[in-house]
């Protein structure tokens, strides 16, 4: 593997993408923070050795370089799934180039369905915590020189960078929540069954992203910060059809507030 990681991070090298101080990976309806890039680099995944292409309407499947505030920044514009035949490694596989390139933290966001009673469409969720009910992406032989053969997920998600998210939104009226997120594979969305289940098993918000790449995040010791913009709600009563616009819907219109907490926590690492 660190064949491979090393193959594409030197092609990348090559394009201008150099010393980034955090990756960022954009999930289904929030590409559009990419507009605050300036001076960027864009590579279409297609031409990335070893990158999977994104096959998902909302994921534009590009990867972008540039300035971000008082940062420089990689940002994912569209990642990877499960559900798209990809194993969990190669779903991985770009936080692993990302990290080789120098970023020093990894931030994630995604979309997902609310099971927490408290939440509404539109919400935030900072991500504590969560379930993976995927294949673990560590999942064959180690590589020591990567990470080790154990990681300890006792902190996957940082409590520094929560914490700071936490004021930034205060300080600008954003409401926040934190909680659990699950992921599944998909690509249906949940059962009213299976929803009251994960709430169950301690879930406050399900996708089907997100956890794969903050293990291998983990694995190599890079610090990460998650957020779910609630698309949708598996609540008992509040249960509605759901199709893959309406989600991208929701997220757009929540993303001005994500992009806010996004941009400031940023700059200050």
């Amino acid at each position: 593997m660190l064949e491979k990681i090393n193959e594409t991070t030197e092609f990348l090298r090559a394009k201008g993408f150099l010393s980034p101080d955090a990756g960022i990976i954009l999930g289904t309806g929030l590409g559009g923070l990419t507009a605050r890039i300036s001076n960027s680099i864009e590579v279409d995944y297609c031409e990335i050795p070893n990158f999977p292409v994104s096959t998902v309407e909302g994921h534009e499947g590009k990867l972008i370089y540039g300035e971000f505030g008082r940062k420089k920044i990689v940002a994912m514009k569209g990642r990877f799934h499960y559900y798209e035949g990809y194993g969990s490694e190669q779903i991985s596989f770009p936080v692993r180039v990302l990290k080789y390139l120098g970023i020093k933290c990894l931030f994630v966001s995604n979309a997902s369905g609310g099971v927490n009673p408290d939440y509404e469409i539109g919400d935030i969720m900072i991500i504590r915590d969560h379930i993976h009910l995927l294949p673990n992406p560590l999942i064959g032989p180690n590589d020591d020189r990567i990470g080790p053969r154990f990681p300890d997920m006792g902190e996957a998600y940082d409590k520094y960078m929560i914490n700071k998210a936490i004021l930034i939104a205060r300080k600008h009226g954003i409401r926040v929540h934190e909680g659990v997120y699950l992921s599944t594979s998909g690509p249906t969305f949940e059962t009213p069954a299976e929803y009251k289940y994960f709430r169950t098993i301690g879930a406050d918000a399900v996708g089907m992203s997100t956890t794969p790449e903050v293990i291998v995040a983990r694995h190599m010791g890079l610090p990460c910060f998650a957020v779910s913009v609630i698309t949708d709600l598996g609540v008992e009563g509040k249960i509605k059809y759901t199709t893959h616009e309406i989600v991208q819907q929701e997220a757009a219109k929540t993303e001005a507030r994500m992009t806010t907490i996004m941009t400031e926590l940023i700059e200050s690492i």
